[in-house]
């Protein structure tokens, strides 16, 4: 006599449901977080203007002058412009200022 043993047909399924399940956790502890850093650097990247302090990937601080398509032109020391790729910049030190709105006098009387 052959007996079938209860839990012999679910069996099949194991090795590809233990599968799928390591490919989604790879998805979700790996890939994504890896996608949202490339979002941010390339956000980064593209905001870069006039007056930013930056570090580039090899170290160098310095002062963007200038932006082209896909370059920037640095300033490490007076006098002293370098070109570098967008993506060469690792992350941004400071941000320039932006000029405010200068305040009209007629804006501060009071009018009687």
């Amino acid at each position: 006599m052959h007996y079938i043993a209860a839990g012999t047909t679910a069996g099949g399924f194991t090795p590809i449901l233990m599968i799928v399940l390591l490919f989604g956790v790879m998805y979700f502890m790996m890939i994504r977080p890896q996608q949202k850093r490339r979002r941010e650097a390339e956000a980064m990247q593209t905001g870069l203007g006039p007056g930013d302090e930056v570090v580039t990937i090899g170290g160098l601080y310095g002062t963007v002058t200038g932006i082209e398509d896909d370059t920037v032109l640095i300033e490490v020391a007076p006098g002293v412009q370098t070109r570098y790729a967008r993506p060469a910049i690792a992350r941004v030190v400071t941000r320039a200022e932006l000029p405010s709105e200068p305040i009209s006098e007629e804006a501060d009387t009071v009018k009687d």
